[in-house]
């Protein structure tokens, strides 16, 4: 009966082969939305990235034999975890523009007061941002953009392969005027419920300059809040649109960053 016998150096080489894209994946989930949340415990992550590490290493170009406790393999690690914490950080720019604009309507409607912790960030959000933060969630994950995001994460490695360089200065800049971009797009999500609720604000001290004895405090509030809900259900259609166009505009940087 014959037996299997492995060597130091096959065993090594067997290791830094799995280790390489472990870093990449595991700094991408780290920090991407869904996957980075505060609730999904570390060790699900590390272990989800370790499984997918696994699967594709048999599909990956033959990596460079770099001791990982070498200057090179330092550098070669920094690499990789730039690569996936760039292609994760995109997603979350989208994300966090979505909360920006869900904070602009709470405090349109005077609902900053009611926050909540977001279960993406981790941080106080108010309840409307947690709510479009919610529906961005759902959104994403019907239109299987986690799927999409795996499968140009396995193709980085073909067009970007290990130990072939890091992200270039044009890449850093590159993803602060996607930010910026995203930022114009929260004001632009904002924009029809802050408006509307402007125009009630106005018609609220309209009401009491001609009724001074009114208590626009005991009737303002609520009419604010209640005008703030039926407007952000009237424009439930467009802004499910507008935050799939979100997640898609990410797709085509995320792409650039990994060069597919």
């Amino acid at each position: 009966m014959s037996t299997l016998t492995f060597e130091a150096n096959d065993i090594l080489r067997w290791a830094v082969s799995l280790a390489w894209p472990f870093v990449r994946i595991s700094a991408m989930l780290l920090v991407v939305p869904v996957f980075g949340a505060r609730q999904i415990n570390t060790r699900v992550r590390l272990g989800l990235a370790l499984l997918l590490a696994f699967l594709i290493m048999p599909q990956l170009p033959e990596v460079p034999a770099i001791d990982p406790l070498s200057v090179g393999g330092v550098v070669v690690a920094i690499q990789q975890a730039l690569i996936g914490i760039g292609m994760g950080f995109i997603l979350t720019l989208v994300f966090s523009a979505i909360n920006q604009a869900g904070e602009a309507i709470a405090l349109s409607m005077g609902l900053g007061f009611a926050s909540a912790v977001d279960p993406i960030g981790g941080v106080q959000v108010p309840m409307i941002s947690q709510y479009l933060s919610i529906l961005a969630t759902l959104i994403f994950l019907a239109m299987n953009g986690h799927l999409v995001l795996f499968d140009l994460l396995l193709r980085s490695f073909e067009t970007f392969p290990i130990g072939s360089g890091g992200p270039e200065s044009d890449d850093f800049w590159h993803i602060a005027s996607f930010g910026s971009r995203m930022f114009a797009g929260a004001m632009l999500i904002a924009l029809p419920a802050v408006a509307s609720l402007l125009l009630v604000n106005l018609a609220m001290g309209v009401v009491t300059r001609a009724a001074p004895q009114l208590n626009i405090f005991a009737i303002g509030f609520p009419i604010t809040i209640l005008a703030g809900f039926l407007i952000v259900l009237l424009t439930l259609p467009s802004l499910t649109a507008r935050i799939g166009e979100f997640v898609l505009s990410a797709l085509p940087l995320i792409e650039r960053i990994a060069r597919i």
